[in-house]
């Protein structure tokens, strides 16, 4: 496949933004130049020779002008004309719904049907037609399934941000409750069951091709607010990552995320994305974010001026989103092929480096400034059936759970007993032992037959004088479920001997704060323990495999391999994490695990 890099970019007339009335003092106004930078949106692109997809809002179908505008607008340059979920909020809602909630999966199953049937039935008195797409910051597949089922020309549609979380809840000063972390950072086709996994095969697809809310910078979103770190115009000014040189703005930051987007086609058989989608209420004319109007409007321009240069220069292709979705399954196939990202900072130019994987047993990341440590793990595997919304059990937090997250239930390096979430190895001789965390390499990627590969630069521990030079590889199997860690040893060690220790530290949950572990079942081979909080350990000398069964999340986790022996631990009240261990001693050669993910019911 030659290289394509695809963009969606979608914007949406958002007549009555929630945030902006109670921001600006008032609704008077705010319609008009919601309108007025909806038009300055639609202009510019097309000015570049870019076409768009209209998102139109409930609100928005109350206003001809609007309605007729994205007529002219589809006629004249292309524009698909979509169905926004997002935008609900307007006083002809506020008085139909009697409710000031705002967010479509936060409601409850019966108001969600009846808000879906009343959008699209007016959308189709407007336009004639059903949408092919639609819209919002998370759909859950309760609200797809139902969307699909009784819509089915819909194809296509932004159903998560990736950058929700704790993170996103404490950089809005507490006050942001609703939780959507977990899902892909690229485009996926979603399980009937969870929208967050990816579809496992036909009988699991839900009918549409999701996309992301915004394109984030994998590295710098991962580890701060996602929310300052995005390939549009307003997150690098909300970031402040610009600067003024002789009275003039730049901002090379948001190029170099583009580029870094164009660049995941080498990982991804020559396919990459990219999309950029939100509101008019950050460019209006009083400023925002420290930012005045004159900035906001130029960074808008400037934007799309570059997807322009790309388009002109072949390097581009602008899609609607319903287009993009067909593109997308002509090119997906196979449901259980990943998502690749290999990413490096471009943000503060170290040379700290990521790598993301994503298919429809798992997604998980590695971190190559720690060793390779495998820094987040979700179980898509299990197809968690989450609902969300009022009557549910997950009334705002509809993040999928995970089993390692650094950040928010540490990694390596913690104030106690190193008991933070994180999948590592531990090398042991002469007495001494050192941990890979702490050793700071790069990686090559490569794909193999029926997977991906990872190459990790040699590193060098010295232990007690003993220089010993390790080779890591990582391979992952296309939707196994499964990680294959080689630790080999490169040098002549003279006969002495050296310890492998690949070890798993796990928890699970959605916030920093981890729920009752008791249910727990902790095992190598056929002898088990319940979890108690006692630090317990179960050593096995040659067993096959260490195991723990989680209910709460529908998962089981096994490590085995090339093992001298295989252990369990329990944490304890004060360190509620649990342990899988691997354990073998070698002179020369190397040593395999793996790690595998299976649903549990």
């Amino acid at each position: 496949m030659e290289n394509k890099f695809v963009v969606n970019i979608i914007h949406r007339p958002e007549l009555s933004p929630e945030y902006a009335e109670k921001a600006l003092g008032g609704a008077d106004g705010v319609r008009d130049e919601s309108l007025d930078i909806f038009r300055f949106q639609q202009d510019t692109a097309h000015k570049y020779g870019l076409k768009t997809t209209i998102q139109i809002t409930y609100a928005s179908l109350f206003s001809d002008v609007i309605v007729d505008l994205a007529k002219q607008e589809h006629e004249q340059y292309g524009d698909e004309i979509g169905l926004s979920l997002l935008g609900l909020p307007c006083p002809e809602f506020k008085e139909k719904y009697k409710t000031e909630d705002f967010c479509i999966w936060m409601f409850d199953e019966a108001t969600k049907r009846e808000i879906i049937d009343d959008v699209f039935g007016k959308f189709y008195e407007k336009f004639g037609f059903y949408p092919e797409s639609t819209s919002s910051y998370f759909l859950d597949a309760y609200t797809i399934n139902y969307i699909k089922a009784n819509y089915p020309s819909v194809k296509c549609a932004v159903a998560t941000c990736w950058e929700e979380g704790p993170k996103a809840y404490h950089t809005c000063n507490n006050s942001w409750y609703t939780f959507m972390d977990g899902g892909p950072w690229n485009p996926w086709i979603p399980s009937k069951v969870n929208s967050h996994c990816p579809a496992a095969d036909a009988d699991d697809d839900a009918g549409i091709v999701a996309i992301p809310h915004l394109s984030r910078d994998l590295m710098a979103c991962f580890d701060g607010n996602g929310s300052n770190f995005g390939t549009h115009p307003q997150n690098v000014l909300r970031g402040m990552i610009y600067y003024n040189e002789d009275g003039e703005y730049e901002y090379p930051y948001l190029y170099n995320l583009i580029d870094q987007y164009r660049h995941l086609a080498k990982y991804n058989d020559g396919y990459s994305y990219n999309m950029m989608f939100v509101g008019p209420g950050w460019l209006n004319r009083r400023g925002r974010w420290e930012a005045p109007y004159e900035l906001l409007a130029k960074s808008y321009d400037d934007g799309m001026k570059y997807y322009g240069k790309l388009k002109a220069e072949g390097k581009l292709v602008d899609m609607t989103m319903s287009e993009f979705a067909d593109y997308y399954r002509s090119i997906h196939t196979d449901y259980k092929r990943g998502e690749c990202a290999l990413w490096k900072d471009i943000l503060y130019g170290s040379n700290k480096q990521y790598f993301w994987y994503a298919d429809s047993a798992l997604r998980t990341c590695f971190d190559f400034n720690q060793g390779g440590a495998m820094i987040d793990l979700r179980p898509y595997v299990a197809r968690i059936p989450q609902t969300t919304g009022i009557g549910t059990d997950n009334v705002y937090d509809a993040s999928y759970p995970y089993l390692i997250q650094i950040n928010y239930r540490a990694g390596y390096f913690t104030h106690y007993a190193g008991a933070g979430t994180i999948k590592s190895c531990r090398v042991s001789a002469r007495g001494q032992s050192a941990d890979l965390c702490l050793c700071r390499t790069m990686a090559k990627y490569e794909r193999v037959e029926g997977g991906v590969r990872l190459l990790v630069d040699p590193v060098t521990v010295t232990l007690g004088g003993l220089d010993v030079v390790i080779g890591t590889t990582i391979t992952i199997p296309d939707g196994g479920g499964e990680v294959i860690t080689e630790r080999r040893i490169l040098n002549d060690l003279g006969g002495e001997s050296v310890t492998f220790e690949e070890y798993f530290t796990g928890g699970f949950g959605t916030t920093e704060y981890q729920a009752d572990m008791s249910r727990l079942t902790l095992g190598v081979d056929e002898e088990t323990m319940a979890f108690s909080y006692h630090g317990k350990k179960i050593v096995g000398e040659n067993a096959a495999r260490a195991f723990v069964t989680i209910p709460e999340v529908c998962t089981t986790v096994e490590m085995g391999g090339d093992n001298d022996e295989a252990e369990v631990e329990e944490g304890i009240a004060f360190s509620p994490v649990y342990r899988l261990a691997a354990r073998k001693t070698i002179t020369k050669g190397g040593v395999t695990t793996w790690l595998k993910l299976q649903k549990a019911n």
